[in-house]
């Protein structure tokens, strides 16, 4: 069934901006007491909030210190200003779903101040994506919680049973079926196993994404 709006994660869906924040955050964890390799950086902590990568490295013995959570985004916009690349695909899948006059947006856990950095550096992206992004920061409820994309899809005036979510962590796997939405876990370097197991179905490629959605 082709949807009545898709919801889009950001950071790993829209943007690559992942590779760099795992490293950034693997010298940040090295730092503090904690050894971690990046398949367990993409496993454990991407798609949440700093405030649960905090949480789960400190549990997992990083000395991390107080208020970390808070103090590190304004070194990780410094390190994201460089640049990120987008997605392969995703502006043909945007211009796909325009020319089929399907709506989407976006739902993410970063905050709003990220987004802005990263998709900001892409300006007719960001253009496309005016008045249409969702942060849990805004909204004040995360990932794998499924109020983000309840919210989005509201603000949109679209029911969730109608709704598709792409997204590229099992924290969004997990919200997207908990919200009762169709769901393509977006891996485009491994089986996908890791989203699948939350009920999405994988997404290898971005440019593949308009014929699943049947347009």
């Amino acid at each position: 069934m082709i949807p009545n709006l898709v919801i889009f994660d950001c950071d790993g869906v829209i943007v690559d901006s992942e590779p760099p924040l795992l490293d950034f955050l693997l010298t940040e964890f090295a730092a503090h007491g904690l050894d971690i390799t990046i398949p367990e950086l993409e496993t454990k902590y991407v798609g949440g909030t700093m405030a649960r990568v905090a949480e789960r490295a400190r549990a997992a013995g990083a000395t991390l210190p107080p208020h970390w959570e808070t103090e590190v985004y304004p070194r990780i916009y410094d390190m994201l200003s460089t640049g990120v690349p987008l997605i392969p695909g995703i502006e043909a899948a945007f211009d796909a779903l325009d020319q089929a006059a399907i709506p989407y947006c976006v739902g993410s856990n970063g905050p709003m101040e990220k987004m802005d950095v990263t998709l900001g550096a892409h300006p007719a992206v960001f253009a496309r994506l005016k008045g249409r992004i969702h942060s849990a920061h805004t909204h004040g409820v995360a990932k794998p919680e499924p109020g983000l994309f309840l919210i989005a899809a509201e603000t949109m005036g679209v029911a969730p049973e109608a709704c598709v979510v792409v997204d590229d962590s099992p924290s969004g796997c997990i919200a997207a079926r908990r919200a009762g939405m169709r769901c393509f876990g977006f891996d485009p370097h491994r089986d996908g196993a890791r989203l699948v197991s939350e009920g999405a179905e994988h997404l290898s490629d971005m440019h593949d994404l308009p014929r699943r959605l049947g347009l």
